[in-house]
C-alpha cells in the first residue's frame, strides 16, 4: 500500500469512538533496514492548527484495524 492512497484519511478510535487526525497531519516512522512503516505519529494541534510542539498520539502499524475508503480505524494497545 502506497502513502498516497493512505493520505487524507481520518484516523478514528474504535474503542473510544474518538477522531485522532488526518493523515497527512502526521509523521511517519519508518524502518531504515525494511522502508516499513513502523508508526504515526499525529501531533497535537493548538488554535489554528499550530502544532503545540507536544507529540498527540503515535499509532503503530499493528494497532491499525482496517483502512477503510475514508478512514482508518485503530484499536490502541493497553500499557
Amino acid at each position: 500500500m502506497r502513502f498516497k492512497s493512505l493520505s487524507g484519511k481520518e484516523i478514528v478510535d474504535v474503542s473510544s469512538g474518538t477522531k485522532l487526525g488526518i493523515l497527512g497531519q502526521t509523521d511517519l516512522e519508518i524502518d531504515e533496514k525494511t522502508g516499513e512503516i513502523k508508526s504515526f505519529v499525529i501531533p497535537e494541534y493548538k488554535w489554528f492548527g499550530v502544532k503545540s510542539g507536544h507529540e498527540g498520539h503515535r499509532i503503530t502499524w499493528n494497532e491499525i484495524i482496517r483502512v477503510g475508503e475514508d478512514m482508518i480505524l485503530i484499536q490502541p494497545k493497553k500499557g
